[in-house]
């Protein structure tokens, strides 16, 4: 999502402002349920990698600013900054916290490797013990990987080895598994 260029306060049918993100770090836009059930947009952006505390804090204050009394009840109804992992309506704000701590320090391959385990956190986080790094292809991990563990290759036999088969045999038979981020930006991971 890009933020558009004017950032100030968007009006909302109920004359409301709701603020904008105005930064690419992890956020989420928590509404109130009471207000939303009555036609009217009330919610607020709120920093995620300030952590749990603070984002019941602020999810606390934007209740009692809701134009309906005694609002109790919220929802995530938007996210942004979290690299393409998914959150849901109802993620807990421990969840929300942790997660943004997760891509802070991993960016986006820590939010494929989140995906990649079926949203579990923990799953994810334990993947990097077993991390053999960024290569150009799995084809150049294999060749590397044979350069430092195994025998020398004489030169003559050099361009008779199919690093690429090589490499594709190590992912289809389940030693390793890959995240692919970029052009030439291959994650290895050695599989548990």
């Amino acid at each position: 999502m890009t933020t558009p260029a004017n950032t100030a306060p968007l009006e909302t049918p109920a004359g409301r402002s709701c603020e904008t993100p105005q930064r690419d770090d992890c956020r989420i836009y928590v509404a109130c349920l009471a207000a939303y059930n009555n036609d009217i947009l009330h919610g607020r952006w709120i920093d995620a990698a300030s952590g749990e505390a603070h984002i019941w804090g602020e999810t606390r204050a934007m209740l009692a600013a809701s134009p309906i009394p005694n609002a109790e009840e919220w929802a995530i109804h938007d996210y942004e900054g979290f690299e393409g992992a998914s959150l849901e309506e109802y993620s807990s704000f421990e969840t929300v916290a942790a997660l943004s701590e997760f891509i802070g320090e991993h960016g986006r391959l820590g939010a494929e490797l989140y995906s990649h385990f079926g949203d579990d956190l923990e799953a994810a986080r334990a993947a990097f013990e077993d991390y053999a790094g960024e290569h150009k292809s799995l084809a150049h991990f294999a060749e590397d990987l044979n350069l430092e563990c195994g025998p020398a290759i004489p030169k003559r036999y050099e361009y008779y080895i199919d690093w690429e088969a090589m490499g594709r045999d190590m992912e289809l038979s389940g030693d390793v598994f890959t995240i692919e981020t970029g052009f030439e930006e291959v994650h290895v991971f050695w599989s548990r």
